[in-house]
This record gives C-alpha cells, sequence and structure tokens, in this order.
C-alpha cells in the first residue's frame, strides 16, 4: 500500500519479509537519495529509506541481510521496554533534569487557578497547582521540561557553532515520540521535549548528531566522521541514551 505523507515529502509503503522462524515488517520511505539505510526505533519501529526508483523485491533482500542486526535490535528494545518506570504524581516520586534524580513535591493552592507552575529548588521539583490532579501536575511538568530543553539546546547550539559553518534556520521543542531530535531538510533542529532530562553531556551528544545532519542527511562513514571528530567518545553518550532513555519521561 503506498501514501503520501501530510508534507509531500516522499512516498511510503509498508512490506516485511521472513527472517528464520520470525517476520519483520517494516516502512519504506523512497527519496531523493542514492543509497538504501535502514534504522530500528524503539519500540519495534524499522525504517527503511530507499532511492525514489527502488525495486521492493531488492529492498526486501537488503532487508533479509540485515535480519540478524534487526532482530537483535527488536530484542535489545523489548528488553528496554519491560524497564520501563511507572511513575507517579505523588510526593517523594522521583524525575531526571539533566542526568540527576530530583523528588517531587506538590503544593495545592485554590488561588493559582489555570497558572500552574514548577520550580526547582534544593533538589526538589515544587509543583503548584489549585487541585490535586494527575494531569495537571503532568502537564505543569511537561510545560516546565519545554522551557528548559529550548533553553539548554539553544545554550549548546551556541557552544557548538564554532565547529560548523552552516547555522540552523531554526531550533524548536516537538513532542517526537520516537526520536530525541530530528534535522529538516531545510536544517531545521527540532528537539523531543524529554531532552533535558539527559544527562549534560549526552545532550551535547544528541545536539551535535542533530547538527552534524545539517551537512549529511544520513548516517554515513562521513557523518559519523564528523561526529567524531567533534565528540570522540560519543558513543559512550549514545550507550547512556540506550541504557537510560526509557526513564526519561513522565
Amino acid at each position: 500500500m503506498y501514501w503520501i505523507n501530510s508534507l509531500d515529502i516522499g512516498v511510503y509503503m509498508k512490506s516485511k519479509v521472513k527472517f528464520g522462524t520470525k517476520e519483520i515488517e517494516f516502512d519504506i520511505e523512497f527519496r531523493n537519495k542514492k543509497t538504501i539505510s535502514i534504522s530500528v526505533e524503539p519500540p519495534n519501529s524499522v525504517l527503511v529509506v530507499a532511492p525514489l526508483r527502488s525495486n521492493e523485491e531488492e529492498i526486501r533482500k537488503i532487508v533479509k541481510s540485515k535480519g540478524s542486526w534487526i532482530v537483535k535490535k527488536l530484542f535489545e528494545f523489548r528488553n528496554i521496554e519491560s524497564k520501563k518506570v511507572n511513575r507517579e504524581f505523588v510526593n517523594g516520586e522521583s524525575f531526571m533534569y539533566l542526568g540527576r534524580n530530583y523528588s517531587l513535591q506538590i503544593y495545592v493552592d485554590e488561588s493559582i487557578g489555570n497558572n500552574s507552575f514548577v520550580k526547582l529548588y534544593r533538589g526538589k521539583f515544587l509543583v503548584y497547582v489549585k487541585e490535586k490532579s494527575d494531569d495537571l501536575i503532568k502537564d505543569a511538568m511537561e510545560n516546565w521540561y519545554r522551557k528548559k530543553t529550548e533553553e539548554q539546546v539553544k545554550k549548546r547550539v551556541e557552544y557548538y557553532q564554532r565547529f560548523f559553518n552552516k547555522k540552523s534556520k531554526a531550533i524548536k521543542v516537538k513532542d517526537q515520540k520516537k526520536r530525541w531530535a530530528s534535522c529538516t531538510s531545510k536544517d531545521e533542529l527540532l528537539f523531543n521535549w524529554r531532552c533535558s532530562m539527559a544527562k549534560s553531556t549526552s545532550l551535547d551528544y544528541i545536539v551535535v548528531h542533530e547538527m552534524c545532519h545539517m551537512y549529511h542527511k544520513n548516517h554515513s562513514n562521513e557523518f559519523w566522521n564528523l561526529l567524531a571528530s567533534i565528540i570522540s567518545d560519543y558513543e559512550v553518550k549514545k550507550d547512556w541514551l540506550r541504557d537510560y532513555g526509557i526513564r526519561m519521561d513522565l
């Protein structure tokens, strides 16, 4: 089945291939590019980006040839999902900011009305709401994280700009379900609002990763070489996100 996405970026289709006793389902996105790339994203998303005139059968052969790696990644994501922390919005619960855990303290004040707010003070998240409501507390926390992510990301982009001749067209904070950040074809840098939960060195990795995409819109050797020239131990930062990223949510 083919469809065009709302931004008319490319043509998509769904496909699947048998690998041993398992069946790998994947999406194909056709773009104006020369090579085929495969990515696996949590919890169970497999995406193939292929040149516009690629043959589906040839794509299926390539996916099958990478079947062992794909199945391994999907298994890793299932294990990570089992470690997901189900938090409650109660006093004493912990939430992350820049890699550190801070306990939650809720204050109810009817005079606040709809102006809920959050402060980080002396090792605690102080949340002020008009009534004890999980939705109100969660919304207040998310709004706080959105502001902090924008602040931190802009600060880090400015710091690392010295390594790049190109400048991003815009920096935006979004609700991205399956990725920490992305770089558009127009060199806009889009960041998941949860990014400020990551420790600062891993946040640097996310920022520089997307800035490198201003030059390479793929994950070619050239891309990784550019990234390594700026953050030589980027794999350590990347591994931290793999191990702790599942905890970076409300």
